[in-house]
């Protein structure tokens, strides 16, 4: 079994992730995604943004209003963002991108940062494509998820998703539906028959299986 952690200061401690056998959340994440496109009209980057649930929030927070004013300023939740992205790395930042069905090699995130405003945690970064990819010669299709399904990740209803930059007037941007709870049980009914070391097909791990695919597809 391999245990992965979303990582906050020592004073949080550790949300490890659970068993897959398990394969239900503990910390929801409330999303929006941006598809980064270079003059080229290649995809560059993925733009991350992340809102987490209140109880994650309250316990992230604790003791980091260093001056006491009520008020947490970037400075204040600077090393959160540090810790998180550092224990996000061995696990993509939580980010997977496939481009003609190969996974996509991605690089360290810049701009990061993390805001607390109207009661609300929200993390943001931007993932580099260690390689951009040209989506008119080939698929390409995002997901977000944890692996192992401890944290459950779900778009926004208003823009969920955007594009940043030149998308060639060729392609097309689609959310695909979420997972229906019927799709979600019939899942877990079927994880619940497999052995520790099982994973799906095409490199991917469980937890994609409960993820909202984001896809770029063009007209030749």
């Amino acid at each position: 079994m391999r245990a992965a952690c979303l990582k906050a200061l020592p004073a949080v401690g550790l949300l490890c992730l659970a068993a897959p056998a398990q394969a239900h959340p503990h910390v929801w994440i409330q999303m929006q995604s941006g598809l980064v496109f270079n003059d080229q009209g290649l995809i560059s980057a993925v733009n991350v943004s992340w809102t987490f649930d209140d109880g994650y929030a309250q316990m992230a927070l604790d003791g980091l209003d260093k001056n006491g004013d009520g008020v947490y300023d970037p400075a204040e939740l600077e090393p959160l963002t540090r810790e998180n992205l550092d224990s996000l790395k061995d696990y993509n930042y939580f980010t997977y991108v496939r481009y003609n069905n190969k996974p996509q090699a991605i690089g360290t995130p810049v701009d990061a940062g993390q805001i607390y405003s109207g009661n609300k945690l929200r993390l943001q970064f931007r993932v580099p494509l260690a390689a951009p990819v040209d989506p008119a010669r080939g698929e390409f299709v995002l997901k977000t998820y944890d692996p192992e399904f401890f944290i459950a990740f779900d778009y926004v209803k208003d823009e969920p998703v955007s594009v940043i930059g030149n998308m060639p007037k060729t392609c097309a941007l689609n959310v695909k539906p979420v997972p229906g709870d019927a799709e979600i049980e019939q899942t877990r009914a079927m994880l619940a028959t497999k052995g520790a070391d099982w994973k799906p097909a095409e490199d991917e791990e469980f937890g994609s299986l409960f993820a909202q695919p984001v896809t770029i597809q063009c007209k030749a």
